[in-house]
């Protein structure tokens, strides 16, 4: 009996050590697996935030990028506008009347004669031109109207031409006239 009591003897405490052990590496399990769903939620919560960060930037860059276009489409629809009120001038202006074409260069060859030794006009006003001014005629030139005012050694030129005066007036009322179409 005492061979069986030792193997018994032996026998509980192999398991009561199997037992220990079980418990231990069940203990162990736990906390490991209690550390990875935790680093699970710590990184799908790291991820989550990013993907909505990112969620955001990219609506912000979307957002920028449409107010971008519709500015760019606005200033194209006001760049035509303002092309073709120019035309409009244009138009009108080569659509003067004799009376006022004769009038406009009366007041510029008046004013500015004295500077001056030749006159040059498009040849549609060549005859007037010769009329109102004392200056030799010197050509023809491709204009809307008006005169170019030439010293005599040709090294001055005062160009009095409507498209240049309109293109003055342009380039200096451009800002009041968008703020006037477009408010």
């Amino acid at each position: 009996m005492g061979l069986e009591t030792v193997v018994k003897d032996i026998m509980d405490a192999a398991k009561a050590d199997v037992s220990k052990t079980d418990s231990e590496a069940e203990a162990e399990v736990s906390l490991i697996l209690d550390e990875a769903k935790q680093n699970a939620k710590r990184i799908m919560g790291e991820r989550l935030a990013k993907a909505e960060d990112d969620i955001k930037k990219v609506r912000k860059q979307e957002i920028s990028s449409a107010n971008l276009e519709v500015k760019r489409t606005l200033l194209n629809a006001r760049k035509e506008v303002l092309e073709k009120v120019y035309v409009q001038a244009v138009e009108t202006i080569s659509a003067f009347s004799p009376e006022k074409n004769e009038e406009l260069l009366k007041e510029l060859i008046t004013k500015n004669e004295s500077n001056g030794s030749r006159i040059y006009s498009n040849a549609e006003s060549e005859e007037l031109v010769k009329k109102l001014s004392s200056l030799e005629y010197a050509g023809n030139i491709n204009c809307l109207g008006g005169v170019i005012i030439e010293n005599e050694d040709a090294t001055i030129r005062l160009d009095y031409t409507y498209d240049v005066i309109l293109k003055s007036v342009n380039e200096r009322l451009l800002k009041q006239t968008s703020d006037t179409l477009f408010g």
